[in-house]
Order: structure tokens, then sequence, then C-alpha cells
């Protein structure tokens, strides 16, 4: 999920890294000037990106009933899954790189023995028995189509260089970072933030989604890359949202790429600060139009 293309790297390199040096982005809406206006929070309530992204209600009534009224809904079905599924593919990179340190630069045999997770167990969080095995068959594809990958891009490696050292090659192999931590509150955000993956020798932020594109998934990106240019001052321009999904035996991948523009950190601060005030002065938002029932608040805004 983590790894481009040969075709991708180049639309990235060629097209989207010289179309955001072109554009630029105002000096205000970068994350570094986290001490002025518009960046600097208004109030003292600590976000976390999936409350000023996740804009699956519209009027963002979950966050005031879990922030304000202390709930604390259930994950549902598609929530548990994708946790389930983002945390195999970061424990199959962590296990990779692991394997790499510990054997060598002859690792491949090492690398190709290593064991697909343990199968989900009953009673998951949010995953009814019925469902366990679809879970467990996608789960299997979706690790065999990574580790496979993790492979053939460690084999890439040695083929052309054949004296590289042990970090390097993890390095220039699996330059990903996963879950990675950061502390937002310059942004006026939780301290205890974690991004999908940052992809060091492209740099963007990558966040892998398993359900249906939604236009506001780019705020998610924009929202970690405005948290790594506060924390360490240099620009992150680009992000991409993987959207991942299954067809019998067989993984699909669509990245939407995209600039981190100015419209887009605008938005994610209006976002932000429209959340940060309902928070902060207790203001219900009130029912949205055509709720799912699969919103994990739905039995408590439509009680029986």
């Amino acid at each position: 999920m983590y790894f481009l293309s040969e075709d991708e790297k180049r639309l990235l390199l060629r097209r989207l890294l010289p179309q955001a040096r072109e554009k630029g982005v105002a000096a205000e809406l970068r994350g570094w000037n986290w001490d002025k206006p518009p960046l600097s929070p208004i109030y003292s309530v600590k976000l976390g990106i999936f409350e000023i992204a996740g804009k699956y209600c519209p009027t963002s009534r979950d966050v005031y009933l879990r922030r304000v009224v202390g709930l604390k809904p259930r994950p549902t079905l598609a929530m548990a899954q994708g946790s389930f599924f983002h945390r195999l593919l970061g424990d199959l990179l962590v296990e990779a790189k692991r394997t790499i340190y510990n054997s060598g630069t002859a690792c491949l045999g090492a690398l190709k023995g290593i064991a697909p997770p343990v199968a989900p167990a009953p009673g998951m969080d949010g995953i009814a028995p019925e469902a366990l095995g679809s879970l467990k068959q996608r789960a299997a594809v979706l690790w065999d189509f990574e580790h496979r990958r993790i492979i053939t891009r460690v084999q890439e490696i040695l083929a052309r260089q054949p004296y590289v050292g042990v970090d390097s090659l993890v390095a220039l192999a699996l330059p990903v970072t996963v879950e990675q931590r950061l502390d937002g509150g310059f942004l006026g955000l939780s301290s205890h933030l974690s991004a999908d993956a940052f992809v060091f020798s492209e740099p963007m932020m990558v966040d892998i989604k398993f359900g249906k594109p939604e236009k506001f998934h780019r705020l998610a990106t924009t929202g970690y890359a405005l948290v790594m240019e506060s924390l360490y001052e240099y620009p992150v321009n680009v992000g991409c949202v993987v959207y991942v999904s299954f067809k019998g035996d067989t993984v699909l991948v669509e990245r939407d790429f995209h600039l981190v523009d100015d419209e887009l950190r605008q938005w994610f601060i209006e976002e932000r600060d429209e959340r940060m005030r309902m928070v902060a002065e207790e203001i219900d938002p009130g029912l949205a139009q055509g709720c799912l029932e699969a919103c994990p608040c739905w039995k408590e805004c439509y009680p029986p």
C-alpha cells in the first residue's frame, strides 16, 4: 500500500512536486507559522485529526456527543475491519524491517519465511461471527499482496546495490514510517496523533482507507502535513489517500495524489476552529439529514 509504482513515482516527481513548487503556499498557511493567525488556535480544546477530517456526520454531532456528552460508541463493523487491516499492514512492515536488521543483507530467505498474521478471533470488537470468514479471507489476500511487494523491493535494491549496508537497505527498500507519532499541540491538536504513514523518499503524507472515496479524506493528509511542518519546519506539499478494496482474491488499489495547497489548508483550519468552538462552548449542532444507521452514534441520536 505504501510503495509507488514507477509510473506513480514519475507522476510525483515530474508533475506534482514541480506544480507544488510553482504554485507555492501562502506563508501564513505553513505549519511553522503556528503562533500566528490563522493557524494559532483560538480555543484550548485538543482535537484529534479524525475529529476534524472525519466528516461522516454532516453536522459533526458525533464530535459533540463524544467530547461534550461523553458518549463512547462501539466501533462499527467497517471501523473494526479498517482498524484490523491497518494494524496488519503496519505490523508486516515493522516485522520486515526487524528481519532485515537481524539477518543482514542475506535476508531474502528470512523475509519469505515471515509468518502470516494470526486470524482475528470471534468476539473482536465490532466483528460479528458471521463476518469473520470474509475478514479472514481479505486479511490473507492483503497480507500476501504486501508481503510480496516488500520482498520484491528488497530484491531490487540488492540487485542494484550488492555492497549495500543493512541500515541503508532498510532506508532504500522500505522508506516508510508507519503510525508516525506526532505532537499536534502547536496547532491546538492532540499531542498523541498517529499518521498512517510518512514516505521520506517521496516527502508526502499517506492515509489508507478501506471504504469509498470522499472529498473530505484529503483533510487528514492536510492536517498531518501542517503538523509535520509545525514540528520540523520543512514543507510537506503532497498528500496521497490510498483506497484499498477487494475483488475476490485480488487487492485493488487507487491512489488520490493531491497538492496540500492553500484551499485544503484553509478548509482544515476552518473545520478545526468550528469544532473547537462547538466543544468549548458546548453547542449541540443538531441532527443531520439522511443519517446512516451504520453510524456508531445512531442510537444516541435516534433512541428507540
